[in-house]
């Protein structure tokens, strides 16, 4: 048996049973922590989630950018994602992600998270009455049978905003 990734068998299985059923299935969403805020990350938009590995520091950039990390022989920059939204800097152990680019968007990138809360239906949320988030990566805001506001990420507004992309201090 050929080897496939766990995406590849998880999107031909939502292929194949949205195809017996004649549904499209539900996106995947991931519930992520960031600091003290709750976001929604979509899987098919979403790359690898990785332990913290070793970080190299980068001299004379920005506090949030918290350095480089080698993934199976590629190098990524690691933006603490709460500290680049001006929340609390996110320590790089215990239940602390990375969560990766995906390949599509062209950028080695990785998001330092506080911790990933696990998978997520939409249809498990209603949309906020929130005044609109200034933030361009926050594409809507929805709010859990808790009450708890959920953002929903939007990687492209990110990973190409200039503010993201300019790392000197």
């Amino acid at each position: 048996m050929a080897r496939q990734s766990l995406r590849e068998f998880q999107e031909d299985l939502a292929r194949k049973l949205s195809d017996a059923t004649g549904q499209t299935a539900p996106r995947a969403l991931l519930g992520v922590q960031a600091g003290e805020e709750l976001w929604l990350f979509d899987l098919a938009e979403s790359g690898e989630i990785l332990p913290v590995p070793a970080l190299t520091p980068v001299p004379l950039a920005c506090s949030w950018l918290r350095g480089v990390a080698n993934v199976r022989g590629l190098l990524y920059a690691v933006s603490d994602f709460s500290a680049f939204q001006g929340g609390a800097r996110t320590g790089a152990t215990g239940d602390a992600r990375l969560v990766l680019a995906h390949a599509k968007f062209g950028i080695n990138s990785a998001l330092l998270v506080t911790r990933v809360l696990g998978l997520r239906a939409i249809e498990d949320f209603e949309p906020a009455s929130q005044p609109d988030d200034e933030r361009p990566w926050v594409s809507s805001q929805w709010l859990d049978t808790q009450g708890r506001l959920w953002h929903r990420f939007d990687p492209r507004r990110l990973y190409f905003n200039e503010r993201f992309l300019d790392v000197a201090a």
